[in-house]
């Protein structure tokens, strides 16, 4: 006689208990980084605009301009102001979020206007090591 096996059943209570736990471990995975705030820091590398960008439109509807204190981030909303630290030098700039990126490389985690990345003396190596922390985070911002 052949025994067939027959796939366990699991009473419903037993189900919303393993979707409540589900959810809980999703709710507190986005909890932990769903509000940035100043003093978080973030660590990874940066590189800056091309020259060719200047005037063109950022996403916050601003155009770029490689004269101004700007750079782009991932999320951080528009007008969040952050310090970039170049940590091959040291070197140190306060900056103002006007856009979104960097795409494409996973380490790269800011992208800087020129003045910006003159500040940090990394014009000539064109991608550095830093340190970015939020200073002041806008009062209200859209998030593009």
């Amino acid at each position: 006689m052949i025994e067939r096996h027959q796939p366990s059943r699991r009473s419903p209570s037993f189900c919303r208990l393993l979707l409540f736990i589900a959810l809980e471990c999703l709710w507190a995975l986005a909890a932990c980084g769903a509000t940035p705030a100043p003093g978080v820091r973030y660590e990874g590398t940066a590189a800056f605009y091309s020259d060719k960008l200047h005037g063109r439109k950022t996403a916050s509807g601003e155009p770029y301009d490689k004269n101004a204190l700007t750079a782009a981030h991932r999320t951080l909303p528009f007008g969040t102001v952050v310090k970039v630290t170049n940590l091959t030098n040291m070197r140190s700039v306060k900056v103002r979020i006007n856009d979104r990126g960097p795409f494409g490389d996973g380490d790269r985690i800011i992208d800087l206007s020129r003045r910006a990345a003159e500040t940090l003396d990394m014009i000539r190596s064109g991608v550095v090591p830093v340190h970015v922390e939020i200073i002041e985070m806008p009062d209200s911002a859209p998030q593009g």
